[in-house]
């Protein structure tokens, strides 16, 4: 039974869309809001920047504005109603798992200095867990969300309720569940609003959410089980624009995503590609974009006709109906490397883009784009290596010059033995497999805490904290020969992590291999953002790659898609303590084990300590 909360002449469940202050006037908003009390907030506000031990280059106005915003700050409320709904999509009734019926979810809205409260009630067959993609999670790590790594599931008949603040970013993020394979259809999107209500580009005449994602035709759950159980590959039927595939596909012409601008005006697209496993190529035919934000940081405007988008990423994208009064086709398709097309979905998902005024006839027929071809390496490195942060802009922060950690990781697709007397439908007979330095991660599952919750409670046999900080053996990582080399194919299975002291900074250079093809792999790192050194392609070689950083205004990014025969170079400072799970966000490889933990310790008081886990916090 939800409580109910009564004022203004109202009885107002904690679902619902208005709520009161404490003068009894009633709040209108998307959300539940109550007017947070300025003493926590200060405590919470003095912790952080004690911590990020930036007061002392504060001015005195700036303490002001701070403090103002402290005052003005509010708590956001939801409730997550996680429950099975039957819908029809590509001709078939399937059964999906949602929040509150909605595919995709309720979108999230907030603004900056904000604390979020969101109860969990899970009314699906299955266990849950809900990441908040991108949030920094500033001392609440308890709240990150990932399953077995900071909580454990939330099991049928059960809640949680996820409480923390947003603070020091804003922009396009999103959340999804973060257990099993239910990132599918269990997302939305999660954005965060200037307090100032200022952007640092002119304001746009309406913000538009584009949620690129994929439709599987059947049980996700079912498919990804016997997949897993054969270590074999299943690619989604069609790819989806707020969950519609779009008029390409039989019965889909009334599931069609359309949106109607005004001439003249300029709409800011709040763009997340959710897709399960695919890189997305993005395009609205005879419009130019200009790029203000990738993954809740600024950037430098970039100006492009096409975006380049992996699993997990966002953008801030503006765009001007500025083209003569008609239709024209929205699309995304696949940007593919290392795969032949059995093996990936091929195919477009498009919407409309209806100009106001636009009187359509039988004969007219909306502008189709021209997408890249699916394996367009150079159109996608061009946007992705493109991007730089825009400077001094809010929340802007400066490349950490000192390093404390270095690390040489290799991101490998690898096989996995088949059990004995078992069929197995991967390569060579085997299964499929994936690995960091040549240790696949498996989840602590059925050892009775999270990797969070032992590490605060010293419990042993949970994990190892000896993850290597290089591959345990260099070779030509991006010679295609090494795919033929069983030496290199088969990675142990493992559940270790590498421990960072508190306020120290990383830098990782992520090597892209070609054991068994090279491939793109957008690398999530949760808690944090980091900036993008340098990017390229062939073997990372430091002396030869040095003068390529940019230590000045590179990209800060939360996921960053590693080229294929590539690498990456990205450097943080790990001021936040807790269990942070790094990942390639392309789901298959994430199942798969290519996946690793950071367990960033204590800082030397109990206000740079990670506070006690939540009451309510699901057990194993």
């Amino acid at each position: 039974m939800l409580k109910e909360r009564r004022c203004c002449g109202y009885s107002n469940r904690v679902m619902d869309s208005h709520a009161c202050d404490g003068k009894g006037n009633k709040l209108y908003s998307h959300q539940l809001i109550n007017q947070r009390k300025a003493s926590v907030q200060l405590f919470l506000w003095v912790r952080h920047f004690i911590n990020m031990k930036l007061s002392m280059f504060w001015p005195a106005w700036c303490f002001a504005l701070l403090l103002f915003s402290i005052a003005s700050a509010a708590t956001v409320e939801h409730t997550f109603y996680v429950q099975n709904k039957t819908i029809t999509r590509l001709c078939k009734e399937r059964t999906i798992v949602t929040v509150n019926g909605l595919y995709p979810g309720p979108k999230i809205d907030v603004r900056e200095g904000d604390s979020l409260i969101v109860h969990v009630i899970n009314k699906s067959p299955y266990n849950i867990t809900i990441h908040w993609h991108g949030v920094f999670q500033y001392f609440s790590a308890w709240a990150d969300g990932p399953e077995y790594i900071t909580q454990c599931p939330i099991r049928p008949e059960n809640s949680y309720t996820y409480k923390f603040n947003v603070t020091n970013q804003e922009g396009t993020l999103w959340w999804h569940a973060h257990a099993g394979v239910l990132r599918a259809t269990v997302l939305g999107a999660f954005i965060i609003h200037p307090r100032s209500g200022q952007f640092p580009f002119p304001k746009p005449y309406k913000e538009v959410p584009i949620i690129l994602g994929d439709w599987y035709d059947g049980n996700i759950v079912d498919i990804y089980h016997q997949a897993l159980t054969v270590g074999d590959v299943r690619i989604s039927a069609a790819f989806t624009i707020n969950g519609f595939p779009g008029d390409f596909f039989e019965c889909s012409q009334n599931q069609t995503y359309r949106l109607k601008v005004k001439r003249g005006k300029t709409y800011l697209v709040r763009m997340i590609n959710a897709a399960f496993n695919n890189n997305l190529f993005f395009k609205i035919a005879n419009h130019n974009f200009t790029v203000v934000a990738m993954d809740a940081s600024y950037i430098e405007h970039y100006e492009t006709d096409v975006i380049t988008i992996s699993p997990g990423q966002s953008a801030d994208i503006l765009f001007k109906a500025n083209q003569p009064i008609g239709s024209y086709y929205m699309a995304a398709s696949p940007y593919v490397v290392g795969q032949p097309s059995p093996l990936y979905d091929n195919t477009t998902t498009r919407g409309i883009v209806v100009y106001e005024g636009y009187t359509s006839s039988k004969e007219s027929e909306p502008i189709m784009p021209t997408l890249p071809p699916f394996n367009d390496t150079p159109i996608a490195h061009k946007f992705f290596s493109s991007i730089t942060s825009l400077m001094g802009g809010p929340h802007w922060i400066p490349v950490p010059l000192h390093v404390d950690e270095h690390m040489f990781i290799t991101i490998n697709i690898n096989l996995e033995r088949c059990p004995k007397n078992g069929t197995c439908q991967g390569a060579f007979g085997q299964k499929f497999s994936a690995s960091m330095n040549n240790e696949s991660f498996v989840h602590p599952v059925g050892k009775g805490y999270s990797m969070m919750e032992a590490s605060y409670y010293n419990v042993s046999g949970v994990y190892s904290t000896d993850f290597p900080d290089n591959p345990p053996i260099p070779f030509d990582y991006t010679n295609p020969k090494i795919s033929l080399d069983f030496k290199t194919i088969f990675a142990p299975k493992s559940t270790k992590v590498k421990k960072i002291k508190f306020n120290s900074t990383v830098e990782v250079v992520f090597q892209n291999t070609a054991i068994m093809n090279p491939q793109s792999h957008p690398m999530h790192l949760h808690g944090f953002s980091y900036h993008v050194l340098a990017q390229g392609f062939g073997n990372f070689d430091y002396t030869k790659h040095k003068h390529l950083f940019n230590l000045v205004n590179p990209q800060i990014r939360n996921t960053i898609g590693v080229p294929p025969a590539g690498w990456v170079v990205i450097r943080f400072q790990a001021n936040n303590p807790g269990m942070w799970l790094v990942h390639c966000h392309v789901d298959d490889h994430q199942l798969w084990g290519l996946d690793m933990v950071y367990e960033v310790e204590n800082g030397p008081t109990t206000l740079s300590s990670l506070p006690p886990p939540p009451t309510d916090l699901p057990k194993c």
